[in-house]
């Protein structure tokens, strides 16, 4: 059970960090993107290639962080990707979809699969198909905590790096939704658009800092997602129905509800590849879903009326 619990941790810090910038979409922009999955797989990839670069540029980024399994300059990359991301973000906006914004939310999503399609495909053709891995450069093994320290449970130290700096992440982007002046102008439009704009607040900003922010937080869950498992360009898809299911487990626009919705997922897939087999582990996500939003249909931390 100790093992279950702690892989259903790193699984939903994964799934967490995607869902903040999902559910962040939902509530400010009004749509359902599902192209959000594929900005996860081009943060991964843009961090490979950046860690990589600088990698060859100088040998002392990569030498690993010991005892983790990457360089130094893995978390440079990140920055670079992070910011890459936010930008490929936006300009998707620009480009897509602000054009299509009055034509209403259906057009929006309809569009949103277009541009995942596109994206997937462009990543594909860029990387190929094979697998990847941040360490691959290092030639190193990846070491595990000693089992007798942590009572029987067989956990990386990257795997304990995701799940700390996950929930730093999460702590900040609280703290500035709660007392930075544009935190709290994201939070009204999200609760009343027309009111928040009578109020003097501008619209365009807000929707723009959400694709910023939105990118760089699926630029940091597809990095987490490649360091504990591996990077391949679908991997954005396959992380998609699991970000959906955190975001309305929670419930729309609840930073911490998307966050628990995410270690519930992350638990329900750890526990049914122990218990029922790894085929049905999105299935079982789903059903812990269903089961919650019988009692809350709005759910966990979702507005009632």
């Amino acid at each position: 059970m100790l093992q279950i619990l702690a892989d259903g941790l790193i699984i939903g810090s994964v799934v967490a960090l995607g869902a903040l910038g999902l559910s962040m979409t939902l509530s400010i922009v009004r749509f359902s993107n599902f192209s959000h999955g594929e900005l996860l797989g081009w943060g991964a990839y843009m961090a490979l290639v950046a860690s990589t670069a600088l990698n060859s540029t100088s040998q002392a980024f990569a030498t690993p962080i010991a005892p983790f399994s990457f360089g130094w300059g893995l978390l440079l990359g990140l920055l670079l990707a992070g910011a890459l991301t936010a930008i490929l973000a936006l300009g998707l906006d620009t480009i897509l979809f602000k054009r299509l914004r009055k034509q209403g939310s259906i057009t929006l999503v309809i569009a949103s699969f277009g541009a995942a399609l596109a994206l997937r495909n462009l990543l594909l053709f860029w990387q190929g198909g094979i697998p990847r891995y941040y360490s691959e450069n290092l030639q190193i093994a990846i070491a595990f905590l000693p089992r007798g320290v942590w009572g029987g449970l067989r956990v990386t130290p990257d795997q304990m790096f995701v799940l700390a700096l996950t929930l730093v992440t999460v702590t900040g982007l609280h703290l500035f939704l709660r007392h930075s002046t544009l935190g709290r102008s994201m939070r009204a439009t999200a609760l009343n658009p027309g009111l928040a704009r009578v109020t003097g607040i501008d619209p365009e900003r807000v929707l723009r800092a959400t694709w910023l922010i939105g990118g760089v937080l699926a630029a940091v869950a597809g990095v987490f997602a490649g360091l504990t498992v591996q990077m391949r360009p679908t991997m954005g898809v396959d992380l998609l129905l699991p970000l959906f299911a955190a975001v309305i487990l929670g419930g729309v626009g609840s930073i911490w509800g998307a966050v628990l919705g995410g270690f519930i997922v992350g638990l329900a897939e750890s526990a049914s590849v122990t218990l029922v087999g790894a085929e049905y582990r999105s299935a079982a996500a789903f059903v812990v879903l269903i089961a919650i939003l019988m009692v809350r249909p709005r759910g966990l931390f979702g507005e009632t009326h």
